[in-house]
Formats: structure tokens, sequence, C-alpha cells
């Protein structure tokens, strides 16, 4: 069914030919996000995780090694996935609408005209922390009305490791995206089963398998200017430099991974700041 799909889809690889219709990521892949999901206790039994799919490599990724630890793992969960179309030119993940039921996965597809909305209501903010916000929103909306307890969403080391940059160089602070965490609410649980796997390794695999994965996840965000993207640079230069700058960077952030930061625990420096601050303001003001 899904070689007749997708004869008119050009694969990531940017070769028309026959699709895998049941591919399966290398063993270092599978190995990397099972550790994450036991490490991080993601997934539970008879847990409902709903995969956010976007179309791209990185969402693409994640589903099937989620499908294929569903079938080797011995607790029982279930998958199924929800796409939001956020109706940007160039943007087209319509084809997973056939796809996806192909794998026996039901999926939830949502229109919404985000940029529309965005031209309208934004007001000093990234298009990107936009959209992204408006499309987590819709996500809840489809895991509550559809039953899923759990969010499952397709972020790498990588991506992590350009939070954890923009986090100290823009906002003062340390942090990064967490592995496993409640929303505000408390009804949903959000997981990042990727955050063992780096982003060379989905793009691998979405070459070798041949999946039919959007080359560019948002046109729009390579239109307005990133500073993620910068962030991306860096450290790509840095990991020339430094063979190993990841796997510090994964020891640096494991903390942060389980939504500790240095907020939880007393630092003499801060403190001794905050008292010569204050020390200065009665010198200063009668």
């Amino acid at each position: 069914m899904i070689h007749g799909v997708l004869t008119h889809f050009t694969t990531f690889a940017g070769i028309l030919g026959p699709v895998n219709s049941h591919p399966i990521p290398p063993k270092p892949v599978i190995r990397a996000t099972a550790r994450a999901i036991t490490e991080f206790d993601m997934i539970r039994p008879d847990d409902r995780v709903l995969v956010a799919l976007s179309g791209g490599k990185d969402s693409l990724t994640l589903l099937h090694a989620l499908r294929h630890l569903q079938r080797r793992a011995p607790l029982r969960f279930e998958i199924g996935a929800a796409t939001v179309d956020p109706g940007i030119e160039g943007f087209d993940p319509s084809y997973l609408r056939t796809y996806v039921p192909a794998l026996e996965i039901p999926l939830f597809y949502r229109t919404e005209k985000i940029v529309e909305r965005a031209l309208m209501t934004m007001r000093g903010d990234s298009f990107c922390s936009y959209c992204a916000r408006m499309r987590r929103g819709i996500l809840y909306d489809v895991a509550r009305k559809e039953g899923y307890n759990v969010l499952a969403l397709g972020h790498h080391l990588d991506d992590l490791a350009e939070s954890f940059l923009l986090s100290a160089f823009f906002g003062g602070r340390l942090g990064t995206m967490k592995a496993h965490y409640r929303n505000d609410a408390g009804d949903l649980r959000i997981i990042r089963p990727l955050v063992y796997v780096r982003e060379r390794q989905t793009r691998n695999f979405a070459e070798r398998a041949g999946l039919p994965a959007i080359r560019d996840n948002c046109p729009a965000c390579f239109t307005m200017p990133s500073q993620r993207q910068k962030m991306k640079e860096l450290l790509a230069n840095q990991e020339q430099e430094n063979p190993v700058l990841f796997k510090s960077l994964r020891r640096a952030m494991a903390p942060l991974m389980r939504g500790i930061t240095y907020s939880d625990y007393p630092l003499g420096d801060e403190n001794e700041s905050n008292r010569v601050s204050k020390e200065r303001e009665l010198v200063i003001i009668p």
C-alpha cells in the first residue's frame, strides 16, 4: 500500500524508488531510545502514546523506533500519531494521511492557519516559538479528545544542546528541554525518547531507509533569522575540534533533563553577589 502512495513523493535521499514499508531504525538508535525510555520512566504499562508527527526525519524516526519497541518490549502500550498542518507554503505533510495508517497506526490530522494567526497576533516573539506553542496546544487538544495520556516529541540530543546554549547565552540561566514531565494542567505526560540520539543518526536513517521525510521541517524557519540555527552552526564548528563535545554536553545537561536547575541549589557566588548589591543599595539610597 505504501509503495503505491509514495510513487509521487521524493524520499529524503532525493531519489524516487522503492520505500521500505516497515523500516526499523539501526540498533544504536533503538538502544539509545530504549535507554532514555527506561532511565526517565517515559512509558508505563497500558500508556497510550501520541507521537507528534511533523513529517520530518526526526519525528518519523521516533515513530518507527516506538513502533519497533512496541512489538519487542515486555510492557503493553498503544501508539497513535498526530500531525498539525500549519498552512505554510512549501510545507505539505498531507502524505501522512495515507503513510501512517498503512503502518497500522491511527493518525489524527489537524489543519491550522498558523501563519495567518501569527501575522495578526504575534508580538515581540520569534515565529518558530509562536508556531511551536500553537502546535503544542493543538496536540494537547488532540491527546485529550482521543484519550492519549502521553505525548511523544521528536527532539534529539542536538536540539537539547542548542536549547542549553540559547538558555545560557540569551536567558542568563542554565536550562534545556526536559526528557519527561507533566504539562501545567497535570493531565498529560510529555516525553522525548530521542534525547540520547544525534541528529545525524535520524538523518542517516531517513536517507538509508528512503523515508518520505520533508527535508525542511518548516520553510518559514529558514526564511526568518533564527538564533537556534546559529547555535547549531556554533556546535558543529566546536565538534570539529572536540569530537567528544556532545558526550560532555549530555553529561552536563543530565540534571537539567530531569528538571533540576541551578536555582534548586544554594550558590555561594550568587548569594554573595546579592548581598553586595543590597549593601550598595543601603549606601546609595538614604
